[in-house]
């Protein structure tokens, strides 16, 4: 590797320094490559890279790329990892800015979704609320906040972020996006061809804001945002990295500011669905009728009943409903899971 001896200090590369300083609170150290990039690691686990003065940015786009908001979910950090190596080794430059995040380095160090609170639950000022105060969590997410906040003040690009995820249960859809709701919105056509340029061919289009970290840079910062769901969580050095070559491929395109390339698959390959239904946890005698070991986007035929209390009995009406995120060891008033369907028209901004 390139010589940046102050950067990651005597650990062999990114993550092996974020995980022997997984609780540290360290200083933010700058170090400049020899091709002119400026890289900050602001905190463990966060670098915020600048490609030189002058060099081009062809996409003309800024973008924030995180993994390991749960500490288990251990595929994409080791891809961030591996790109993070390539820049550093010279094998390409970068040409847009460019923050990076590995979320919650103590989880990672311990194997755990999270510690003592869901971090993807404690953005957009959730981390204020009184029963986070005094978590490491909650001042994390604090932390990203205001690193996310300042990276999009400091440059006046368009700004992406992709928050990347494995899912703690199986799909029937291997990959697939989240894009959060913001009233009004239309999603570019160019961000579907990405997704299908990593091989992510579904898209959930969700129904309020809310507080997940990439809600949170959509809705606050204006950043065309997405939870990206890749596959299934598997331990540090037990994931088929080939299974992921094609997201590392195209992040890497973005990286350097290669064009993108034409659009193949076309992008009517994109399967769109929506939230049609918020399962919650309501506590009074709540029964959830879906099986633990059940696959994200399993189908329901009509007349189905997903769930009932004393109150309600929700079952399946007008047309079948999947179900993706079912979880029912939730507190109550939190997601047990998301009944969606099939979207038959998705408007556009067209690509430039």
């Amino acid at each position: 590797m390139a010589a940046c001896p102050d950067l990651f200090e005597s650990s062999s590369d990114w993550l092996s320094h974020t995980l022997k300083n997984g609780t540290a609170d360290l200083p933010e150290v700058i170090t400049t490559l020899p091709d002119g990039t400026r890289i900050s690691r602001k905190s463990v686990g966060v670098l915020h890279l600048s490609p030189p003065a002058g060099r081009t940015n062809p996409n003309h786009e800024a973008l924030i790329i995180s993994a390991g908001i749960h500490g288990n979910e251990t595929a994409p950090i080791e891809v961030l990892n591996a790109l993070v190596s390539e820049l550093l080794n010279g094998e390409w430059q970068l040409a847009c800015p460019l923050l990076l995040i590995l979320g919650n380095p103590p989880a990672m160090v311990v194997g755990e979704r999270f510690l003592d609170a869901n971090l993807n639950r404690l953005f957009s000022g959730a981390h204020s609320k009184p029963e986070y105060n005094g978590l490491p969590e909650a001042a994390r997410a604090r932390f990203l906040e205001e690193a996310c906040r300042q990276f999009a003040m400091a440059h006046s690009q368009a700004l992406s972020h992709y928050d990347l995820h494995t899912a703690i249960r199986p799909s029937q859809r291997e990959k697939f996006a989240l894009y959060p709701f913001v009233e009004g919105r239309q999603m570019p056509e160019a961000q579907g061809n990405f997704l299908l340029e990593a091989e992510v061919d579904t898209l959930l289009l969700q129904h309020k804001a809310g507080t997940t970290f990439a809600s949170f840079s959509s809705s606050v910062l204006g950043a065309e945002s997405f939870t990206v769901e890749l596959g299934k969580v598997k331990p540090f050095g037990e994931n088929d990295l080939g299974r992921f070559e094609s997201v590392k491929r195209a992040l890497r395109r973005r990286f350097f500011g290669e064009a993108a390339p034409a659009k193949h698959p076309a992008f009517n390959h994109l399967a769109v669905f929506e939230v049609v239904h918020e399962i919650l946890n309501t506590g009074k005698h709540f029964q959830f009728h879906i099986p633990d070991d059940v696959a994200n986007f399993t189908e329901y035929p009509l007349g189905t009943v997903i769930w009932e209390d004393d109150d309600t009995c929700y079952l399946v009406e007008g047309s079948p409903q999947a179900i993706v995120f079912p979880n029912r060891d939730v507190p109550v008033g939190q997601r047990v899971g998301l009944m969606i369907k099939p979207v038959r028209f998705l408007a556009l901004l067209p690509a430039f």
